[in-house]
């Protein structure tokens, strides 16, 4: 008689419940259309993304970051990626592997350039201020993290507020994590210039608040980052990071979603996924 093969145990899929309580739920019900991102300067069609993380208290870190791309519009979450895994090994030189929250400037893919006076729309740094409160006041964060320029505008307006006076949370500021490429045209020599310069305003950034987070996740000596990117400064994203059920290649790989079309009305309207290979026989 042949021996039964034992009974293999299910996998374990962690995933993000999503927005479960107050005053999320709320924000998310309620959240600004057309009237505060004109669709001449946003991809309004797409949608409002939220953001990545914790939102139960836990979070020690908060990232700010500027606007959603495509596989961001996919996936519902931000800073998903090569920007998010590159701040994934931002967040592990302070010791912090899951104690973060990540939220953006905008809540839609930017189209163009944002005017100077929708960004200043107090309809949108209202709402904005609602989740910076929701994060930071009362909360645990320790420290804050802004990407890139727009980012940092977006604390100032904070710290303008009420409520952003009173709050005393260390800051810094960085270079947005895919600044080098953006700014280097596909040009070897200057985008590893660009990426040496902004990896050392990194370590700068990181010498500033390493000492702030006081409760890391793993007790972490702070090393440096080098010239260019290491093997380690990459991360993967937490699959709690991602709306349950989502493909692992979604996950564990970048470059799936494309805008595609023959000009920029043709790009808006379309993004293009392809499923990564080696997933399909």
């Amino acid at each position: 008689m042949s021996r039964k093969a034992a009974k293999e145990e299910p996998k374990v899929h962690p995933f993000d419940p999503g927005y479960t309580a107050e005053p999320f739920l709320t924000l998310c019900a309620n959240y600004p259309e057309e009237t505060v991102y004109p669709p001449d300067q946003f991809r309004v069609e797409w949608g409002p993304i939220f953001h990545r993380g914790r939102l139960d208290g836990s979070a020690r870190v908060l990232v700010i970051g500027q606007d959603p791309a495509q596989h961001e519009t996919v996936i519902r979450r931000i800073l998903v990626g090569e920007a998010g895994r590159r701040v994934q090994g931002l967040l592990a030189r302070l010791g912090i592997t899951k104690s973060y929250v990540c939220i953006n400037t905008y809540l839609y893919s930017v189209f163009g350039t944002v005017k100077a006076a929708t960004s200043r729309n107090p309809a949108l740094v209202d709402y904005r201020n609602r989740w910076l409160k929701a994060l930071l006041v009362g909360q645990n964060i320790e420290v804050v993290i802004a990407l890139g320029q727009a980012a940092s505008t977006a604390w100032t307006m904070w710290k303008a507020s009420p409520d952003g006076q009173a709050s005393q949370v260390p800051f810094v500021a960085v270079t947005h994590p895919t600044q080098p490429e953006s700014s280097s045209n596909n040009d070897k020599v200057k985008l590893a210039a660009a990426t040496k310069k902004m990896l050392q305003n990194w370590n700068a950034a990181l010498q500033q608040v390493h000492q702030n987070v006081i409760h890391p996740d793993v007790v972490t000596p702070l090393v440096p980052y080098g010239d260019t990117w290491g093997a380690d400064d990459r991360l993967r994203i937490p699959d709690d990071d991602f709306p349950a059920g989502l493909p692992l290649w979604m996950r564990e790989n970048d470059g799936w979603a494309r805008r595609t079309g023959a000009d920029a009305l043709a790009k808006r309207r379309n993004i293009t996924i392809t499923v990564s290979s080696g997933v399909v026989s």
